[in-house]
């Protein structure tokens, strides 16, 4: 997943492939046996529908959820404007827990949740819908309405899933900030998406130390009082003061203004005892115990219509504001609900762990809605994957029976260098399909997650997907597709993916190019809140006529996608534009390589030259000689176009909360600059001013 994509770099010079990868596993035969998609032909079948009427595909894809009223019309479609599911009528809650607590599943385990301190809890699906009807009712005592947005800014705890599906029971869209987000990001969230009510806790745990959620929320809250005295009950439902019934219901489509648009300014803050801090109190606050503890537990979800937002989640820009991606109800459930199934290949006697926060949109789909859609039983965790011990996610799979995990990149890149003897303590025996997520996985790690973890049994499900499409795009069906350690593989039935040029011609195999996806699909996002202009034109404006995804791929022979990161990550060597994936993994498969980034710098007579920034492996010596080593290994792999300029040693690159790594900065760094654009998503701070320093005093 990414930010959005950038302007395409001018330039007819298409991105090279330069790495080669010729393993294949196919899927072992005992799990094709049982699983729901189990072989090549049934795959192609799927395709094959998919292709030959489109919509019907998806109609009966969302056929699969609970609608109090069915579509008239499947799709309406003007780029870059879509409409899914027209006149049809649905509460995303209905799906995900009313079918559920009304069937045999009520007293199946919906959440078994375990907190950084120990502690655990398992709510079943009848206790969740309890939980979310006293919310939705508690929610409405407060002031909310249908329309009103909310601002979730909680731990990794039950009450963040239920305070998600309560604002969606009664139509009030969420946006969810990352618990570790700063207080000024924060802030900026909550401004934007006109927020009338927040969420949070008086703390979380990470890492045995409480973060002050609480106090963040007081610090965001100054200076957000109402802009124009605007009447709450018409924030953020556009239509309401004027605008053209055509886009009601898709915030930023009626051109108006967000500064002008009815900002009321937060009337409420609720807050969850999770750590027992002392916290301030004002007039605004209220416990979440005293209103939700006390709620009726009896709740009817009303409808929506198909296009109602179901929240803004927002995702940081190397330049400007972050930018709220707007999903709306019926088509979003549709895809979450569909990729979940049929990528994760689910069973009822599953038990689902996605790493991700919900902060997220990957903790969004598939911590949460996804899952829960399909009467799923799904596992949260509070903490952090090395408190109190590296093992702690391993001990985490055995305790519970974990039989998918699905996790990023550069956590896999962690374990392997926290060392093989974590996992090896541990009984993972439960697991049977493994997933990534977050960024391309570079073929060792690939290797390493499936024998270290997978125990050269489990399936891996390379996923690629954005915040902006809402689910998974590209994929692995385990139960049929052949896999190869690096690439997400084909798209998924339905969605249209293809590689082209900056002319939309289609690449030939292996000629990079830009990833496109050529179709609508249900789980698009609709707008950028309040700039519908600039949705427009980031994610339509670039190649005519197609969704621009902002990245790099190439297909090969066999129409496999292998992902070769961000567009404005690709480095121009003499005229030779190298993705900077491929040279990151070959300098991965080196042995005493943890993790590597590499970035393009200026130079006078290359026009750029490339920079490695290297993490080694525990216990192995950063220095000039493994420096000269590396670039040898880098010329033996790939050749000596990709050779580095420079290898830079660091114990940690600067990467996300998500994970990421922000190439960006490191550019900066390696160019001697200081970094600029939004730098709220930078979970260490510290690490970049380290880079910065060990960079000026080699100068």
């Amino acid at each position: 997943m990414s930010d959005g994509p950038k302007t395409v770099a001018e330039g007819g010079h298409a991105i090279e492939s330069v790495l080669t990868e010729t393993r294949t596993f196919p899927p072992p035969a005992a799990f094709a046996a049982a699983s729901l998609v189990g072989s090549e032909a049934a795959y192609a079948a799927m395709v094959e529908k998919a292709e030959g009427d489109h919509e019907g595909f998806w109609a009966e894809q969302a056929g699969q959820l609970e609608w109090a009223a069915k579509w008239t019309r499947t799709l309406e479609w003007t780029a870059p404007d879509a409409k899914w599911f027209v006149g049809g009528r649905l509460n995303a809650t209905a799906s995900c827990l009313d079918r559920h607590a009304a069937s045999w599943r009520k007293n199946k385990a919906a959440l078994l949740f375990e907190g950084e301190p120990g502690d655990t809890r398992v709510l079943t699906y009848g206790q969740l819908h309890r939980e979310v009807c006293k919310a939705a009712n508690a929610l409405g005592a407060l002031g909310v309405r249908a329309g009103d947005f909310v601002a979730i800014y909680l731990p990794m705890i039950p009450e963040a899933v239920v305070a998600m599906l309560a604002c969606a029971r009664i139509g009030a869209p969420h946006t969810i900030v990352f618990g570790g987000f700063s207080a000024e990001a924060l802030s900026d969230r909550i401004k934007d998406s006109r927020a009338k009510l927040v969420i949070t806790a008086d703390g979380g745990w990470r890492r045995g130390a409480i973060v002050p959620l609480k106090d963040n929320v007081d610090k965001a809250l100054v200076g957000t009082g109402s802009a124009d005295g605007g009447s709450p009950a018409n924030a953020g439902v556009p239509g309401r003061a004027g605008g053209s019934p055509a886009n009601a219901g898709v915030p930023g489509r009626d051109g108006g203004s967000p500064a002008n648009a009815g900002v009321p300014g937060v009337e409420r803050v609720l807050v969850v005892k999770r750590t027992g801090n002392a916290v301030a109190w004002g007039p605004k606050d209220v416990w979440w115990h005293d209103v939700v503890g006390t709620a009726s537990a009896r709740h009817v979800a009303p409808s929506f219509d198909s296009e109602h937002p179901l929240f803004s989640l927002y995702t940081s820009g190397t330049t400007g504001k972050p930018k709220g991606i707007l999903h709306t109800t019926g088509g979003y459930l549709t895809g979450a609900a569909y990729t979940s199934k049929y990528v994760f290949d689910l069973r009822d006697d599953d038990v689902f762990w996605c790493t991700a926060d919900i902060g997220w949109v990957t903790g969004h789909s598939y911590v949460v809605y996804g899952p829960l859609a399909n009467g799923a039983t799904v596992l949260m965790y509070e903490g952090a994957p090395d408190a109190p011990t590296k093992s702690r996610f391993w001990e985490i799979i055995e305790r519970w029976g974990v039989t998918v995990f699905y996790t990023a990149p550069t956590a896999i890149r962690a374990f392997m260098r926290w060392g093989d003897e974590h996992p090896a303590a541990h009984d993972l025996s439960s697991l049977r399909l493994l997933g990534s997520v977050g960024e391309p996985i570079n073929p060792e790690a690939w290797m390493w997650y499936r024998d270290k973890i997978g125990g050269a049994r489990c399936p891996i499900v390379d996923t690629w997907w954005q915040t902006e499409t809402g689910a998974i795009m590209i994929a692995p069906l385990p139960g049929a597709t052949t896999t190869k350690p690096g690439s997400a593989t084909r798209a998924l039935p339905g969605i249209a993916a293809d590689v082209v040029k900056k002319d939309g011609t289609p690449c030939g195999p292996n000629e990079g190019g830009f990833l496109v996806i050529k179709r609508p699909w249900p789980s698009m996002l609709r707008t950028i809140f309040g700039d519908h202009e600039r949705f427009a034109k980031t994610y339509f404006g670039e190649i005519e006529g197609v969704y621009f995804a902002g990245d790099g791929a190439r297909k090969d022979a066999d129409g496999y996608f292998w992902i070769m990161g961000r567009v404005d990550d690709v480095i121009n060597v003499a005229g030779h534009r190298l993705s900077t994936m491929e040279v990151e993994s070959a300098l991965a498969s080196h042995p005493k390589v943890a993790e590597a980034a590499v970035v393009g710098r200026p130079d006078d007579l290359k026009g750029q030259a490339i920079v490695a920034f290297v993490t080694p492996r525990a216990g192995v010596t950063a220095d000039d000689a493994l420096a000269t080593e590396l670039r040898a290994h880098v010329t033996t792999q790939i050749g000596a176009l990709a050779r580095p300029e420079e290898v830079r040693f660091a114990d940690a690159l600067p990467k996300t909360r998500s994970g990421k790594i922000m190439r960006r900065l490191l550019r900066e760094v390696a160019s001697g600059s200081t970094a600029r654009g939004d730098t709220t998503t930078l979970e260490d701070q510290g690490v970049l001013e380290t880079l910065a320093q060990a960079y000026a005093s080699d100068d």
